[in-house]
């Protein structure tokens, strides 16, 4: 039954995890890029708007980022509900 429980909490943590990474891939493709862009685009970044920015390189930096935080808070995952490997 133990195992039951701990196997439950490891996929809602893991769920939790990946509902939150989503949102900010979300927000960072389709708010930045799309829904607010015409707000961001006031701002220029190296001569070109804010929107136009995270349209073409902005949300490919964030989703990068976003693969190395899905590693390491997966790893602490694991290591919490030890199913890690040695």
């Amino acid at each position: 039954m133990k195992e039951d429980l701990s196997s439950h909490a490891y996929w809602r943590a893991t769920l939790t995890l990946l509902g939150k990474i989503l949102v900010v891939w979300f927000l960072a493709s389709f708010g930045a890029g799309i829904l607010f862009a015409p707000v961001l685009d006031n701002i220029h970044l190296g001569g070109y708007p804010l929107g136009f920015w995270f349209a073409q390189q902005g949300s490919i930096y964030i989703f990068i980022v976003l693969i190395f935080y899905y590693k390491k808070k997966m790893n602490e995952l694991d290591v919490r509900f030890d199913v890690h490997e040695d």
